[in-house]
């Protein structure tokens, strides 16, 4: 349906259609593991100085609603981010985040006006008063490369991608290995929760965060997962 209204990109179904296979092997549900980075996340999100929450069309197929009430919750900016970028799909997108209730959405034609360094895609075009400044920058459902040159910018990149292995989650600050449209929603919820927190208790929880840590127990769990399905005993 999104790629009928061009939000999403042909080449986009197959990108989710590869990650939801691993969805299988965490048996579509969010372990705990996935909840302690959603809460760093949340922290880091709620810590920055200029927080953006980097959505493309895949995103907004699936999640426009949830998109739109963390940025209200959060504070953080919404920023259209795309490889396949043309200005249909912009204001496609557009149109699918404002109906959703967002408003000054950035990153959309001549406001993507500066470059990120040594990327060569589409990607490289960003809002000069969005991810160019940010120092705290979400990008779900992200490629690798955008991801490494943002962390090379020094911003703390929280990115959520089923596939522990992937450029992208072994290259992020934070790694949310789960589904975006169960994400989405915890984040909102956990938004919520933490946006009263002081700053030394954020600062805290995200301190006792290890990312490498959580996506060594992702492996533990999916090759457990297949143990157990394949028969094997302990």
């Amino acid at each position: 349906h999104g790629m009928d209204k061009n939000v999403v990109a042909p080449a986009g179904l197959i990108a989710h259609g590869r990650g939801e296979a691993f969805d299988y092997l965490l048996g579509e549900q969010t372990p705990e593991f996935s909840l302690k980075s959603i809460e760093a996340g949340v922290c880091a999100i709620l810590l920055a100085k200029k927080a953006v929450l980097s959505v493309n069309g895949n995103v907004v197929a699936l999640c426009p609603k949830e998109v739109v009430e963390l940025s209200r919750v959060s504070g953080a900016s919404i920023e259209i981010n795309l490889f396949y970028r043309s200005r249909e799909r912009e204001l496609a997108i557009l149109e699918e985040l404002k109906s959703s209730g967002a408003d000054g959405v950035l990153g959309v034609g001549d406001s993507a006006s500066a470059v990120i360094p040594e990327l060569g895609s589409e990607r490289r075009r960003v809002d000069p008063h969005g991810i160019y400044i940010a120092d705290v920058v979400f990008v779900p459902l992200e490629d690798g490369d955008r991801t490494e040159a943002l962390v090379a910018m020094g911003k703390k990149v929280i990115a959520v991608d089923l596939n522990p292995l992937s450029r992208t989650a072994q290259r992020a600050s934070i790694t949310i290995v789960d589904n975006i449209v169960r994400v989405l929603p915890a984040m909102v919820e956990k938004t919520k929760e933490f946006v009263s927190c002081s700053h030394e208790e954020l600062s805290d929880k995200l301190l006792k965060y290890d990312n490498n840590m959580v996506l060594n127990e992702s492996l533990r769990f999916m090759a457990d997962r297949l143990r157990k399905l394949s028969g094997e005993k302990d």
